[in-house]
C-alpha cells in the first residue's frame, strides 16, 4: 500500500510517501514560507528523488482540520486535484489525531495543542492501549484511543480535564510553547513536552494513521470534501458580530459539486433558463450535450435543489466552457468559483489542454471570476450578444 501524504494546517508544511511499512521519503520545513510557495515544489522534489509515479499510488491523505485556514485551503485544494485526476481515493486524517499518532504506543495521556489564537487551542486527549485481538503473537501492536475528540475550547478549561483524568500527560503541537506557563500553573499532574522530533506535524505520521483508515474503507469524496474547521475564522467571526440583529440573512450553506444525472435536466434547464433568458440551454439541448463522450457537465446541489450547472467540451483538445449558471439567491457564495474549479480539473482528465469561453463585456462579477482562475482576453466580438446587444469577450486559460 502506497500513500502521499501532506499537512498544512499549521507551522509547518510536511510531505511524505509510505509504501506499507517503509518511509519512502519525508520532506519537513517549517520556515518564513508560506505553504502555497512550499507545498508543489516539496512534492516535485520528492517525486524526482524517489521516481515516484503518481499513478502508483494507493490512496492520498491530507491533513482535515482544524488548522490554520489558509493553509488548510491549500492542502485540501491540491489533495482533491490529485484524487480527482489521478482517480484515486482521498483519506481525511483529523490534525489532531496525526498529530497524537507521532507518539504511537505510549499509554500516557496524549494531549496536542495547536495554537488557536483568544486564548483558545485546537486539542483532543488520546492514548494507545495494546491491541490484544489476537494474543498467539509475540509480536504485539497498539490502537489509538480518543479519550476527547477534537475541539476548540480554552486552555482553562483543557487543563480542567487533564487533571479530571489524573494521570501524567505529554504536550505537544505548536500551543505548548504559547501557553506552556499557563498549563504549569493550571496542571495538577505530572506532565512531559514532547521533543522537537515529534512535537510538530509529520506527514510520516499522518500517513501511517491514514493506512489504518484506509484499510477500514474511511476515505472520503474528494468532490465534496472541505475542511473541518472547528469555528469560524477570524474575518467570519467579525462578521458574525456585527449582523448580529441581521437575523433574518441566511447563512452560506456549502454546496455539493457533482456530475449532471438525467433527472436533473428539467431543473437546470428551468436554471438556465432564470439566469440567461435568451441565451438559456433548452431540456433537449441539455439533454443531447450530456450524453456526449466528449462532453462535462456539473451541477451545485443545495439541500435537493439545482442551484449551478457548468458544462464544458472538448474541441480537440481545448476545453470549450458552454454554461456556467448559479441561481440569482446562491450568488457571492462562491459556487461558480468551485464548479469551474472542479470543471477544469476534470476537463484535464477528459484530455483538455487549454480552456476557453465567452463572456458579456458587461458581466464583470463573471469576469473577475475568470480572471482569478488564471483565464486572459485574448479578443473580442463586437455586437456578438443580443438581447440586449452587448460584446463578448473571447478568453482562454492555455498552459
Amino acid at each position: 500500500m502506497k500513500i502521499l501524504s501532506f499537512d498544512t494546517s499549521g507551522l509547518v508544511c510536511t510531505v511524505a510517501v509510505v509504501e506499507d511499512d517503509r518511509l519512502l521519503s519525508e520532506f519537513s520545513i517549517q520556515h518564513k514560507i508560506t505553504h502555497s510557495e512550499l507545498l508543489l515544489p516539496m512534492m516535485e522534489q520528492i517525486k524526482e528523488r524517489i521516481g515516484l509515479d503518481l499513478n502508483t499510488l494507493d490512496a492520498i491523505a491530507v491533513s482535515a482540520g482544524p488548522g490554520s485556514f489558509t493553509g488548510l485551503r491549500i492542502g485540501v485544494a491540491t489533495a482533491k486535484g490529485l484524487c480527482l485526476a489521478l482517480n484515486k481515493p482521498l483519506v481525511a486524517v483529523p490534525t489532531l489525531d496525526a498529530l497524537a499518532y507521532n507518539l504511537y504506543g505510549n499509554e500516557n495521556i496524549i494531549c496536542p495543542m495547536m495554537d488557536a489564537r483568544r486564548n483558545q487551542v485546537y486539542t483532543g486527549l488520546y492514548t494507545f492501549v495494546p491491541d490484544r485481538e489476537d494474543d498467539s503473537h509475540k509480536e504485539f501492536s497498539y490502537k489509538m484511543k480518543c479519550l476527547m475528540p477534537q475541539a476548540a475550547m480554552s486552555v482553562d478549561e483543557l487543563a480542567e480535564k487533564i487533571n479530571s483524568l489524573g494521570k501524567n500527560v505529554i504536550l505537544l503541537g505548536d500551543g505548548v510553547p504559547v501557553y506552556r506557563d499557563k498549563m504549569d500553573g493550571l496542571l495538577k499532574v505530572n506532565y512531559l513536552c514532547a521533543p522537537a522530533h515529534m512535537n510538530r506535524q509529520r506527514a510520516a505520521a499522518l500517513c501511517q494513521l491514514a493506512a489504518v483508515y484506509l484499510r477500514e474503507g474511511k476515505t472520503v469524496d474528494a468532490d465534496s470534501f472541505s475542511p473541518e474547521y472547528l469555528r469560524a475564522s477570524q474575518a467570519e467571526r467579525e462578521a458574525a458580530e456585527k449582523k448580529k440583529e441581521k437575523t433574518t440573512v441566511p447563512e452560506k450553506e456549502s454546496a455539493l459539486i457533482r456530475e449532471l444525472r438525467a433527472e436533473d435536466i428539467t431543473d437546470a434547464a428551468k436554471l438556465e433558463a432564470e439566469c440567461l433568458l435568451h441565451e438559456a440551454w433548452s431540456e433537449k439541448q441539455l439533454l443531447e450535450a450530456s450524453t456526449r463522450d466528449d462532453t462535462l457537465y456539473l451541477v451545485a446541489e443545495k439541500a435537493g435543489r439545482i442551484v449551478g450547472l457548468c458544462g464544458l467540451r472538448n474541441v480537440s483538445g481545448d476545453g470549450e466552457v458552454t454554461n456556467v449558471s448559479v441561481a440569482p439567491d446562491c450568488r457571492k457564495h462562491g459556487i461558480a468559483a468551485k464548479m469551474l474549479e472542479v470543471l477544469l480539473i476534470r476537463g484535464e482528465k477528459l484530455g483538455c489542454d487549454n480552456f476557453t469561453l465567452e463572456v458579456r463585456a458587461q458581466n464583470q462579477p463573471a469576469i473577475k471570476l475568470y480572471e482569478k482562475l488564471g483565464f486572459k482576453n485574448e479578443g473580442v466580438r463586437p455586437g456578438f450578444y443580443d438581447e440586449p446587444k452587448d460584446d463578448a469577450i473571447i478568453y482562454w486559460k492555455r498552459k
